[in-house]
């Protein structure tokens, strides 16, 4: 095998094998389950904090969207419209086995740092430019004048994990979820920015 394909491989089954048994799980075991020796991993990376971040690269950052930023800020769209696709893409990206039980796993051990990393991309791309958003559909000093405060940004981790919670019953608790999650998705949103017109403008009151 070439060495490129061979790398290939090596990532692919580390994919499926951190997603089944977590960060702890052994690059020894890695390798008895390739069917390769233990050396031949570390010709390819040095160490397993390497294959643990070229994991990361190929789940997280290799499904991110660099249209889902500029989404949420086309004011071409209202924010509830914009807040639906953009989570009807999300659900459609990453709700899948590998990438949602890397994710908790990570979380727990805080090795590498992947849930950490992953969710600061999520707060500035998407949290906090949606929480501005908000501000300037209800006619609100915007966050430039008025910085945002953690309760503003609290009601959208708050959508944010109503939504990736069905993929933690699905991967993580192994339960049921709905079978039309488009029309979830759109409740949820619905639901959020009914509420939010409401309670924004108390919360920069009480502020």
């Amino acid at each position: 095998m070439r060495a490129a394909d061979r790398e290939r491989a090596i990532v692919d089954e580390a994919i499926r094998f951190f997603a089944e048994h977590g960060f702890e799980g052994q690059t020894r075991e890695l390798a008895k389950r390739m069917g390769i020796t233990h050396s031949a991993i570390y010709r390819h990376f040095p160490s397993k904090e390497a294959l643990i971040e070229r994991v990361y690269q190929e789940v997280y950052l290799s499904r991110w969207s660099p249209d889902w930023g500029p989404m949420i800020q086309d004011r071409s769209l209202s924010l509830e419209a914009r807040l639906t696709r953009f989570y009807l893409d999300y659900v459609e990206r990453v709700f899948e086995y590998n990438w949602v039980r890397i994710f908790v796993f990570s979380g727990m051990k805080s090795f590498p740092g992947i849930t950490g990393r992953y969710l600061d991309i999520v707060r500035r791309e998407i949290i906090e430019p949606a929480a501005a958003e908000l501000r300037h559909d209800l006619k609100l000093p915007d966050a430039k004048s008025r910085p945002l405060s953690e309760r503003e940004t609290e009601l959208f981790w708050g959508l944010h994990g109503r939504i990736f919670y069905l993929a933690i019953r699905k991967f993580i608790y192994e339960t049921p979820i709905p079978s039309d999650l488009d029309a979830i998705v759109r409740d949820a949103v619905q639901t959020f920015m009914d509420g939010a017109k409401t309670t924004m403008p108390k919360l920069l009151m009480s502020g």
